[in-house]
């Protein structure tokens, strides 16, 4: 028995999801997500790991522990330790209540230890945080209402909103929802504050850096220069058709000057670093896809003073970063990049452009960290057979091991084994993936096979997640085959753009492809096979479902299905349309590409799962699928319609979480291993 064998047991397992260096790089703030006392929610706690020579030694030690849970870690200049956390303030003196907030309010713990206490509690809450290297100051964003200077009006002007029982939103460009909530009423802002020391320190008065933002501010990253005289942030910019480019603003702190660093038509400027000198900024950049390529994503670096233009680091490789990170002395840049299935970390010279492969195992490594003295390397190193833990890398040795550090539980135990297969398309594409299966499973007892197809589509099966977790299915007796088919990252632009605008092409036809060279294993069971996928996933179910009989069973999980209709009530509508083009001037790819136009040749049954708080792939799209199977085949035999009412994109408290696994195992049961239908207890 493993702890897949039971889903509240695999719930249970704490989840390592966030990492902080501490400024002298003694230790590691980490945030670490639980299941909560009633198993209701997950909640997130701040621990300390120990980063020193005898780190492995010493246990991580769980700074923080309130009902609501604490996230975001960040560091102050002296040591102390700032959080995000739901969590009540103490009671003023005599008030016999505490002040409970329901909003995340910015909290303080001290470097030496004791009690953190609350020094920032907003109206609209805080969303995120970033601090500078050298004084006490932080900046936070911060969600405000229209036309308010103040923290007391902007509580004011919502109490009035609330007791008129006024819940509309009026909207002034195009984006009007964000993957599972509404955009608005309020904007976000950056405010910042300077941080006082001591418990008798008063309460700082946060300063408005943009006091007129619209929606330029959501979902970006933003920086305090070292010396925090400057913040750098994303900044959306959009046009009267809807259109929308991310530039690269930089704002002066003590006067609210805002000038913009980096800005070109179609291209989005995002994530930026601020170089430990305080002189440059390190930034990615993303090529708009078209109708006719791809997009494509580098790594730029800039004067932060705007006197010459940037500098591509990463000119000579085809791969997109995915996290990037200055070294201590501003000579290199770390990033990590999906490349064949894994997610390395590379080292870029930032004068000359040479890259160093620093990582070499099957590992994908993320919130990279380095040491202020320039050795290692702090980071989260997960993979498909490996969930996220904390890891030092010795920079100075390429290819070395990894030591992993002390973290809140021991990696579990896999009911499986992993490995690696390939296939050969058609054009001559080595098609990868990897095959997750059962312990015992063999020429004389082969396993049937689940075909799980990774959503984006830009992605790639190279790490772990705790969602879409395939040993939970292994440890139930299935193979598990993850593939990497045409639009997935890190094989190269070229890969991708063999199946750009052709999503029902080589995408599938790769996928059947590397199908094929699993089922010709003598530990793989042909004749009892079935397929499902989320998001893009969804997708090629859907897709597959319409021009193939060989599955036994497919589940489709937020799955688009009327392309035309969904292009146009997602949360991206402008994204999607320079992709596939105007369905009412381009509706060619439409044609080729939508599967709910073979609906009449669908034949497998099918589980059909939805979240209703879905913004990317909107409800709409299961309920027609719903309806066009029944219309199409006369009826739903075999057909199933798992349907989530407050649940998002990717179904995620516990208890639905539970439910969604109970349901496809029981549902694959039955068409793939031939068992009577077992309706989940608790639907």
């Amino acid at each position: 028995m493993t702890s897949f064998d039971d889903l509240r047991d695999y719930m249970a397992m704490p989840r390592l999801t966030g990492l902080r260096l501490s400024p002298d790089g003694s230790w590691l703030a980490a945030a670490v997500q639980m299941l909560a006392p009633d198993g209701k929610k997950f909640s997130s706690s701040i621990w300390r790991i120990a980063t020193g020579p005898a780190a492995g030694d010493q246990a991580a030690v769980r700074l923080t522990r309130s009902a609501e849970g604490e996230s975001s870690p960040e560091f102050l200049p002296d040591g102390g330790l700032l959080f995000l956390s739901r969590r009540p303030a103490a009671a003023p003196p005599g008030s016999g209540a505490a002040d409970d907030k329901e909003k995340p309010a910015l909290w303080l713990l001290p470097p030496g230890g004791g009690e953190a206490r609350r020094i920032i509690a907003a109206p609209g809450g805080v969303t995120g945080l970033a601090t500078a290297a050298g004084p006490m100051l932080v900046a936070f964003a911060s969600p405000v209402l229209p036309g308010v200077t103040e923290a007391s009006q902007d509580a004011q002007r919502r109490q009035a909103r609330a007791d008129a029982g006024v819940t509309a939103i009026l909207h002034e460009s195009s984006q009007v929802r964000y993957w599972d909530h509404d955009l608005g009423p309020d904007q976000l802002r950056l405010l910042l504050a300077e941080v006082g020391a001591g418990e008798a320190a008063a309460q700082p008065e946060p300063r408005d850096l943009t006091p007129d933002p619209g929606r330029a501010l959501d979902e970006r990253h933003f920086e305090l220069t070292p010396d925090g005289r400057f913040a750098v942030t994303g900044w959306a910019v959009w046009d009267d058709a809807g259109n929308k480019r991310d530039d690269l603003v930089v704002i002066d702190c003590a006067t609210g000057e805002r000038r913009t660093l980096l800005s070109a038509p179609g291209v989005d400027f995002g994530d930026p670093h601020v170089s430990p000198d305080g002189r440059s900024v390190l930034c990615t950049r993303e090529t708009h896809d078209s109708y006719e390529r791809p997009a494509d994503v580098t790594l730029v670096v800039t004067p932060l003073d705007g006197s010459t233009g940037a500098v591509d680091l990463l000119a000579g490789l085809d791969r997109w970063p995915a996290t990037a990170a200055w070294a201590a002395d501003g000579r290199y840049v770390y990033f990590a990049a999906d490349d064949g299935g894994r997610c390395p970390v590379f080292r870029v010279q930032v004068g000359s452009g040479a890259i160093t492969r620093i990582t070499t195992d099957d590992a994908a490594y993320s919130h990279l960290s380095p040491a202020p003295d320039g050795r290692f390397l702090y980071a989260l190193r997960a993979a498909v057979d490996s969930p996220p833990v904390a890891v030092r890398i010795d920079v100075a040795v390429p290819g070395a091991e990894p030591r992993r550090l002390a973290g809140p539980a021991q990696p579990p135990e896999l009911p499986g084994q992993l490995t690696e297969i390939e296939a050969a398309a058609d054009d001559g594409a080595v098609i990868r993936g990897w095959l997750a299966l059962p312990s015992g499973a063999s020429a004389a007892a082969p396993a049937p096979l689940l075909l799980w197809v990774h959503g984006g589509p830009l992605s790639s099966w190279n790490s772990w997640s705790w969602r879409w977790n395939p040993w939970l299915m292994v440890a139930r007796g299935y193979a598990v085959l993850l593939p990497d088919p045409a639009l997935s990252t890190g094989y190269g632009r070229d890969f991708i753009a063999r199946g750009h605008g052709d999503w029902g092409g080589r995408p599938y036809t790769d996928v059947l492809a590397i199908t094929d060279a699993a089922v010709a294993r003598p530990d793989i069971d042909e004749s009892r096979t079935a397929m499902m996928g989320g998001s893009f996933g969804g997708y090629m179910a859907n897709w597959i479902a319409g021009h193939t009989s060989r599955f036994r069973a497919i589940v489709s999980h937020a799955s688009l299905w009327a392309l035309d209709q969904m292009f146009g009530t997602t949360d991206g509508p402008a994204e999607w349309r320079r992709h596939f083009g105007s369905p009412q001037t381009q509706p060619e790819r439409y044609a080729a590409n939508s599967p709910h136009l073979h609906a009449g040749k669908i034949v497998t049954p099918m589980l059909v799962i939805h979240g209703d708080k879905d913004y990317r792939v909107p409800i709409g799209e299961a309920l027609r699928l719903w309806t066009d199977l029944a219309a199409a085949r006369g009826g739903r035999a075999g057909a199933k319609f798992l349907y989530f009412p407050d649940e998002n994109h990717w179904v995620l408290t516990p208890g639905n979480a539970v439910i969604w696994y109970q349901t496809v195992l029981a549902f694959l049961a039955q068409h793939v291993l031939g068992e009577p239908w077992c309706r989940p207890e608790l639907l």
